[in-house]
């Protein structure tokens, strides 16, 4: 399970997040998991837009802006977010 976490993460880092609607977030800067399950709980948005910028988005304890993980729709070469589920 771990080795698969870990192809799973240098897969994910880097790629844009975008809405399903075309609007860009930022890059995904790193992932967030609960310790206790392993789950993965949010995206952080590394670069963020202008755009994302002006929402009202998690942050992390160091000011970074995070997406629940759950509002992920889709991954390929971008992550396609769930507007709707992030604000």
């Amino acid at each position: 399970m771990v080795d698969e976490d870990r192809k799973f993460s240098k897969k994910i880092l880097g790629l844009t997040i975008i809405s399903k609607t075309g609007r860009k977030f930022g890059e995904v800067g790193d992932l967030v998991f609960e310790t206790k399950s392993g789950e993965l709980i949010h995206l952080q948005v590394q670069n963020p837009t202008p755009y994302a910028q002006k929402l009202d988005l998690e942050k992390s304890k160091e000011g970074d802006l995070l997406i629940p993980f759950n509002a992920v729709l889709a991954i390929g070469d971008m992550v396609v977010v769930s507007e709707e589920d992030i604000i």
